[in-house]
């Protein structure tokens, strides 16, 4: 298990050399973080002194890993020519695998390995992640979000692992460990994200207000960062909620006094999304924010405006050296002034059989069992099989956002498997495929009906919110295919494929076999490993689950912390073939 890495007194030398030697401009240049595209042309890496570089939503780097490798490595080489050769960092939301690259192997979303709840098989995964991004050229990931959700009308639930304060920090730490490697300093850099209260907010809201109390916040939401922090996180990112009435990113007393001071945290707290123009400019400076992503127009604004605060004495210096000290460290940490460009030798490690098998087993554990009446399952091989829907045969519904896009793909992806497929390898009969749930089938003895939500990401995903796209209940359109075919007396197994808990009481009143399968990832054949009874049931509820939308009145939904809604099922219920919880 790895330890929080102790202070190296010569590797602090050396950062305080080299912080002697810095001008301003360079310090606040190692405080930058821009996009490969838009933000910033190749020659402004070296004129700006940029410290970090991001690959998210827009312009791929290249057409494949290689390409990939030598685009950052191009910027890199512009970081180097600088006259003090600070090596970039290259970061990316790589949050359910290097989910940014086709081709590469995705796990099911948190979620799912919350219900998984097997903290040797997160490390695995994490590990996997780290190979794999830094196959694609990039040595700090987004990754992992230990939030605790408290409302399913959240969007961001299925990034997270669980509404368990204990569970969640139990396998943060597996996933830093995984993440950096077992000494801490091997793999990429992690993050803990998003300080704190994310996941809390009143009604679900994202980037909204969190009125919990300082005690509960203690208590319920800063485990997971400690536990991360004993595992040796590099960075930790603030979050977009406001508490105590005052942004997060603007939270000098949680973020300076308790997680830099109280906490000992040594590493990077960096900014999300344009936080500087958001959030206050240099209050979030002065709060403690290390790193900003500076994007979408803030990176002048930014650097311009923290020079001034130094000149004028609105920001101290010794905080300016205090965030560059932090993203120094990090980078002698993980050996970038020593091996500052990608290792071409792990590209063909992207996608292989070996990772490919830990993302099936993850699949397979993280199956949840809701029902299983007169023993439907597991599906015998003889058994004339009718797969119903369109996320059935779909591996980018079946992925959820953060896959390919941001906000997900509603089509197939490169080397995934579907559902469909999967049950395909399993039966002797031919398997019939009813896309629309409209087919008038006969002569089959069990309707596989795979249902679920579309992809979203972040506030896109946000119930009752600002794009009002999605619903705690099942799309009416899918009902009916459940409808359908219980009508007919055809023997129904529900899959469901959701980031969160949904109000499906009638539907699984209507169901013969119910089977929570959250947002699987890229191994979808590992689904029908387990219907078919080659592994049993594992996974067990990491949220509870709603009985009505009627629980959503208040602020929050039914969870682990409020006893005064009942769920319809607890936290941690879970059948198995031989029906023991």
């Amino acid at each position: 298990m790895a330890k929080n890495i102790t202070t190296d007194p010569d590797l602090e030398q050396k950062i305080e050399n080299l912080i002697a030697q810095m001008t301003l401009e360079e310090k606040i240049g190692q405080m930058s973080q821009v996009r490969h595209f838009d933000d910033i042309s190749p020659e402004e890496i070296k004129t700006k002194f940029i410290g970090s570089v991001i690959h998210t939503q827009g312009p791929l780097p290249g057409n494949n890993a290689a390409e990939w490798q030598s685009k950052f490595s191009e910027l890199q080489k512009q970081a180097l020519s600088t006259r003090l050769g600070i090596p970039l960092i290259f970061g990316v939301d790589a949050v359910h695998g290097q989910n940014t690259y086709e081709g590469a192997t995705i796990f099911p979303h948190n979620i799912g390995l919350g219900a998984a709840a097997n903290p040797e098989l997160v490390e695995k995964a994490a590990a996997i992640t780290a190979i794999e991004s830094k196959a694609t050229g990039f040595n700090w990931v987004f990754s992992p979000c230990v939030a605790i959700p408290m409302n399913e009308k959240w969007g961001r639930v299925y990034e997270a692992f669980s509404e368990n304060t204990e569970l969640t920090a139990e396998l943060t730490k597996a996933s830093v460990i995984g993440h950096q490697g077992k000494f801490g300093n091997s793999g990429v850099l992690a993050t803990a994200k998003h300080f704190i209260g994310d996941g809390a907010t009143d009604f679900g809201v994202e980037g909204g207000s969190t009125t919990l109390s300082r005690e509960e916040v203690l208590e319920r939401l800063l485990p997971p960062y400690q536990a991360a922090i004993e595992s040796g996180i590099a960075s930790i990112m603030a979050s977009f909620n406001t508490l105590d009435g005052i942004p997060m990113h603007a939270h000098k007393a949680l973020i300076s006094d308790l997680l830099k001071g109280e906490l000992k945290f040594d590493g990077i707290v960096v900014s999300d999304w344009k936080a500087y123009s958001r959030f206050g400019q240099n209050d979030i400076i002065n709060a403690g924010i290390d790193m900003v992503m500076a994007v979408d127009g803030d990176l002048d604004l930014f650097q311009e405006g923290v020079r001034n605060g130094v000149l004028d004495g609105s920001i101290p210096e010794n905080r300016i050296n205090d965030a560059v000290r932090r993203i120094l460290r990090q980078k002698f940490r993980f050996g970038l002034f020593d091996h500052p460009f990608p290792d071409k030798t792990l590209i063909g490690k992207i996608g292989i059989p070996e990772h490919r098998a830990v993302a099936r087993q993850a699949v397979r554990e993280s199956l949840v069992l809701l029902k299983n009446e007169n023993h439907i399952l597991p599906l015998k091989r003889t058994s004339r099989i009718v797969v119903v829907g369109p996320m059935a045969d779909n591996s980018g519904l079946q992925s959820g956002g953060w896959t390919v896009n941001w906000q997900g793909t509603t089509e197939n992806y490169k080397d995934a498997t579907t559902i469909l497929e999967g049950i395909k390898k399993f039966t002797l009969h031919e398997v019939r495929y009813d896309r629309e749930g409209t087919a008038e089938v006969e002569n089959v003895d069990v309707a596989v009906i795979v249902v679920g939500e579309n992809p979203y990401a972040e506030f896109f995903g946000d119930i009752g919110g600002e794009m009002n796209l999605f619903q705690l209940t099942l799309p009416e359109e899918q009902q009916k295919f459940i409808t359908a075919y219980a009508k007919r007396g055809i023997k129904t197994v529900v899959i469901l494929i959701s980031g969160r808990p949904l109000v499906m009481t009638q539907q699984i009143e209507q169901s013969d076999a119910f089977v929570a399968a959250w947002l699987p990832g890229s191994e979808g054949d590992g689904i029908a490993e387990v219907l078919f009874g080659q592994f049993d049931f594992k996974g067990k509820l990491p949220h509870s689950w709603p009985k009505s939308v009627e629980d959503y009145k208040g602020k929050y939904g039914p969870n682990f912390w409020d006893n005064s809604i009942e769920p319809l099922y607890p936290f941690g219920f879970g059948l198995n073939y031989h029906n023991k919880l």
